[in-house]
């Protein structure tokens, strides 16, 4: 551990549980076809796969193995989330930054970019502004600066939740910024966030030493490392891990990932709500090394391959992705991305739909505006949710995991994702979304059996569709 943060408390449990060589000799195993096929079955019975387990999924290149890996990532989705894909924005705070990351625009050194910190009341014209788009949840974004402890930030999430429109609100504040402290990590979530997110970027000890100086807040391995078990210490229901595909070989950084959420779930009883896969995108004043560089095909492998190894996390596909990917991947076990997304500080009340690189933090490849995605979803066979009524029913954490309770999916969460569904295209769709959207309604309603549930979501649905009634669910 360097010296930067060495005084500062870790958690109960830290450890630097990344056991390189043991990731790197599991990386050069062959992998019989039998041996895979073994671990697709486990994986299908919705159990965890251990780490060797996802090694043996990675050692699979044959393509008749690597369809039989697409098959069952496809399958175990429906099973576990149904078709529902859930939608948030992000939405920039600021980008002041003290680190030096190699890879971002917002790094310290970096003098193309454009350094912003909204006021209180421009949060609230952001937020107006995607209330109006139709949105319902939001990740707060911030970089690492002293100006962004945990005092601002939780002064942040609560002033995103005041904002009020006639029949909308945001309903949830998700946060990715700087690692805390206890106190920090307590502070925040007593402001109601939801997931509080944090990338280790990389997991490979040499890689993230050359990218992330040590001189800086985020040079400190550890630190960062054990900042998700230190936030459910603090009280933090749902954290959510990341890795930056293309520092490193996409296949040890799956391994990463696999090891960080078997260890929150050892330690904490829980593993991560949600897991992110973004990969390199061009940034203002960065140079990329293309060495590591992951193509569309092992994209595809690695999303497939983390829905196997962790079936009750959420997996989130960002609009770092280009259209025409995004809609191939999803079938392999997404449940959640970003629409009609803008990245720099204040776009969402600025005109026009064009990228300025001096003012982002990388560049995004899917621009399309929210009402777009959500027609093409509905179209695919999708629905398109806001829903968050888990989250303010209790049902978050260990409850939240999503396991297949028989019935769960019919009974709460395909309901309640219909309902937001209907909510968006009375309020905001265009008129050939609306169509294309209310046509997934009733295709929906035609797959329930009849009886009660039914016909109470049907009522809710009337009630959206001819009445102001808002926010209904179960």
């Amino acid at each position: 551990m360097s010296s930067v943060l060495s005084s500062t408390k870790l958690s109960s449990t830290a450890v630097d549980f990344i056991d390189e060589p043991v990731l790197e000799a599991l990386l050069q195993r062959n992998a019989s076809s039998e041996e895979v096929r073994d671990v697709i079955a486990k994986s299908l019975s919705k159990e965890p796969l251990s780490v060797g387990e996802t090694a043996t999924l990675l050692a699979a290149d044959d393509p008749e193995l690597v369809e039989q890996i697409f098959h069952a990532a496809r399958q175990l989705k429906r099973d576990v989330y149904g078709n529902r894909i859930v939608l948030f924005a992000p939405l920039y705070l600021g980008n002041e930054c003290t680190n030096d990351c190699q890879y971002c625009a917002f790094r310290r050194s970096n003098r193309a970019v454009v350094r912003r910190t909204l006021d209180e009341g421009e949060i609230e014209a952001q937020v107006r502004a995607l209330l109006a788009r139709g949105h319902k949840r939001l990740i707060l974004v911030f970089g690492e600066h002293p100006t962004y402890d945990a005092e601002y930030i939780a002064q942040c999430v609560r002033a995103v939740y005041s904002v009020r429109e006639a029949n909308a609100e945001i309903r949830r504040v998700n946060v990715n910024a700087a690692p805390m402290d206890h106190e920090g990590f307590a502070a925040i979530k007593a402001a109601g966030i939801g997931t509080y997110q944090i990338f280790q970027e990389t997991y490979h000890h040499a890689t993230y030493a050359k990218v992330h100086p040590k001189t800086t807040r985020k040079g400190d391995y550890l630190w960062r490392l054990d900042a998700l078990s230190r936030a459910f210490e603090a009280g933090q229901d749902d954290v959510g891990l990341g890795a930056l595909f293309g520092l490193y070989d996409w296949r040890f950084e799956v391994l990463g990932l696999v090891s960080h959420a078997l260890h929150l779930q050892k330690h904490y009883g829980v593993g991560p709500h949600t897991i992110s896969f973004p990969r390199l995108r061009p940034a203002a004043g960065v140079a990329l090394d293309e060495t590591y560089r992951v193509s569309d095909a092992d994209f595809k492998r690695l999303v497939a391959i983390l829905r196997l190894a962790v079936p009750y996390t959420g997996l989130i596909l960002t609009a770092r992705e280009p259209a025409e990917v995004r809609r191939e991947v999803l079938a392999f076990g997404v449940s959640q991305i970003d629409a009609g997304s803008r990245i720099e500080l204040g776009a969402y009340t600025e005109p026009g739909d064009a990228q300025c690189l001096e003012r982002e933090q990388f560049e995004l490849g899917d621009i399309r505006p929210l009402d777009d995605v959500m027609r093409e979803l509905a179209s695919d066979g999708y629905i398109p949710s806001f829903c968050t009524a888990c989250y303010r029913l209790g049902r978050t954490g260990e409850q939240f995991m999503e396991f297949a309770i028989p019935g769960f999916i019919q009974n709460f969460c395909t309901p309640n994702a219909l309902s937001t569904l209907m909510e968006y295209i009375v309020d905001y769709a265009s008129k050939e979304t609306y169509d294309v959207c209310l046509r997934r309604i009733q295709a929906e309603l035609d797959k329930m059996p009849d009886g009660p549930r039914k016909q109470a979501l049907v009522d809710r649905l009337r009630r959206i569709r001819e009445t102001d009634q808002r926010d209904l669910f179960i």
